[in-house]
């Protein structure tokens, strides 16, 4: 199983980045998808995620109305679109894909089971 997880880069405060997170060797087809994120220094945080194959999304207060995330099962990539970013959203961004994953754990760590590797996403001031 592999997580390649891209777009990262440089942007100035108010800018907008565009991940992608391509999987191969597991399926997205009824698993949970998410991004998370990793200040240095900090603990890894949840950002969003679509639950299962039902669509429903999840995003953390932070992020809620400037982030979005979105997936294409026939892909099996899962994109994070960021706008208005902010030098607080400086992070290396990871992907995750839970296969029976609960709702009541959707912004856990331990609830996913695969991880790709990290993408750098800095905002400067």
């Amino acid at each position: 199983v592999q997580l390649q997880a891209s777009g990262g880069g440089l942007v100035q405060a108010g800018g907008s980045l565009r991940l992608s997170c391509a999987a191969s060797g597991v399926t997205f087809n009824g698993a949970t998808v998410a991004w998370f994120r990793q200040a240095p220094g900090k603990e890894r945080e949840f950002v969003a995620a679509i639950f299962r194959s039902g669509g429903s999304r999840y995003y953390a207060d932070s992020v809620k109305g400037r982030f979005t995330i979105s997936r294409d099962n026939a892909k099996n990539t899962v994109y994070l679109q960021m706008n208005s970013l902010r030098p607080e959203d400086t992070a290396v961004y990871y992907c995750a894909v839970g296969r029976r994953l609960i709702l009541s754990t959707i912004s856990s760590v331990e609830g996913y089971d695969y991880w790709g590797q990290g993408t750098q996403v800095t905002v400067s001031s």
